[in-house]
């Protein structure tokens, strides 16, 4: 198949006009000019977007597909308050529930580009989801208990959901990874033992990270809304705190307890940071996934990515909970990341092609995934999406890079094509489930939430 367009954005090397790629196998086997490569492949069918851009798809680098349906219940309200709503929200959800929010969330995400996510669950709906769905993913296993007691069993218990779910899924599609809790329900001893297993079973870990100012107050001070604080115990006449301030920075505290030791680790967030942290995070080759959307609409702050970027470090663009975003639209969040950034670092400036980069061959290289897909290369597998640049608000189009950061979102995405298999092209699906029935249940939980 050869796929043309008026623009190609290869990422890794320059843009250009008039262009095409060869797609054979599930994967990318010829970039060039659309007119040279039609006299080279005569027999191959050929697919013309138009006055489209012909790019690597989307790596949305830290998501929760399964919290889709909950969009719209909690809004204007604080990270603590909308935190502690969702968890309250999520008892009324069950098995069922969350794998159809998965689906949900995982068809809006291909409609809007993107083709490969990193998905934190403990219920398992995001991997059975994005094996159903076609869809690239590494799906990480949360595992956390706040009793030392509890710890072993925790982690048992996701050892072997880990073992499961990687016979249920294609292997050269999906990554099953491990993920501590968030540090403020989960014992330090946690961390340690998260490396330990990633080491022995050669799977990466992700984790949330200096997310917010409470998180931040609680590791370092103690003090905290969160709910660990009603775990007061009393041995004798003795009352015994379930925490103590630890003086210092989240990320170092992680890295006081193990948590960088094995190999392939992604931190989310990492909004509260200082520069010994962003040191440390280099030293011990941390990926970071920024969620700049998520940050500004739950109040949590702004990530340093100038400091991010100038220290080197694996990074790339996460939409978060589509429960506090209501959209997973990777291209919308490159938009107001960028935007955001420019706003508070006057003197410093991010341009499109930077933000383009993050969302694509970034998001690949912090996955360790960047041999096989977040770039235009022959040889990558054949994760392509197009995007229409021919509305009046993108036109005449003179920079291709700036049109596809600055104009568009989900709505304008043509195409969705993952190893080889288009599995979206404008409102038709090429999926393992059925769309309009998964919409009337989505109908049927979002009721259910709103009760």
């Amino acid at each position: 198949m050869l796929l043309c367009a008026q623009y190609i954005l290869p990422i890794t090397s320059e843009p250009f006009r008039g262009g095409a790629v060869l797609v054979r196998d599930g994967a990318i086997r010829d970039v060039g000019a659309a007119d040279m490569l039609k006299l080279r492949y005569p027999d191959e069918e050929v697919v013309d977007y138009g006055q489209a851009a012909l790019m690597p798809g989307l790596v949305d680098l830290h998501t929760h597909l399964e919290n889709s349906v909950m969009r719209g219940i909690v809004h204007d309200v604080p990270y603590t308050t909308w935190i502690t709503s969702m968890l309250e929200k999520s008892t009324k959800m069950d098995v069922s529930d969350w794998y159809d929010s998965a689906i949900l969330g995982g068809l809006e995400a291909l409609s809007s580009g993107i083709t490969t996510v990193a998905d934190i669950t403990t219920t398992g709906a995001a991997c059975t989801a994005t094996q159903k769905l076609g869809m690239r993913s590494v799906i990480y296993r949360e595992v956390g208990a706040m009793d030392k007691r509890r710890v072993d069993y925790a982690m048992r218990v996701a050892e072997n959901d880990i073992m499961h779910w990687r016979e249920e899924v294609d292997g050269d599609r999906i990554t099953i990874g491990i993920a501590p809790a968030a540090m403020y329900v989960c014992h330090p001893s946690v961390f340690a033992k998260v490396s330990e297993f990633a080491r022995r079973e050669n799977v990466p870990v992700a984790m949330h990270m200096a997310g917010n100012r409470e998180e931040f107050n609680f590791i370092k001070y103690g003090s905290s809304p969160f709910s660990v604080h009603t775990m007061d115990q009393k041995r004798g006449y003795v009352e015994i705190p379930p925490w103590l301030p630890t003086g210092t920075t989240p990320v170092r505290y992680a890295l006081n307890w193990g948590a960088f030791e094995s190999d392939n680790v992604l931190a989310i967030h990492c909004v509260h940071v200082d520069d010994k942290d962003v040191q440390k995070l280099k030293e011990y080759d941390v990926a970071v996934a920024s969620c700049p959307r998520c940050n500004a609409q739950l109040g949590m702050g702004v990530a340093p990515l100038n400091e991010f970027l100038r220290a080197g470090l694996r990074l790339g663009l996460g939409t978060d909970s589509p429960a506090a975003t209501d959209s997973t639209d990777m291209l919308t969040e490159m938009r107001i990341g960028m935007l955001v950034q420019r706003a508070v670092n006057v003197g410093t400036f991010l341009d499109s092609a930077t933000m383009l980069e993050m969302a694509t061959i970034g998001g690949a290289r912090a996955l360790k995934l960047d041999d096989k897909i977040g770039s235009l290369d022959i040889g990558k597998r054949a994760d392509i999406v197009a995007v229409d640049l021919s509305g009046s608000h993108q036109t005449p189009t003179t920079d291709p890079v700036s049109a596809v950061v600055n104009t568009c979102s989900g709505t304008d995405v043509l195409m969705t094509m993952v190893d080889g298999t288009v599995l979206y092209e404008k409102s038709k699906w090429n999926v393992g489930v059925e769309v309009a029935k998964n919409i009337a249940r989505v109908i049927e939980i979002r009721g259910k939430l709103r009760m």
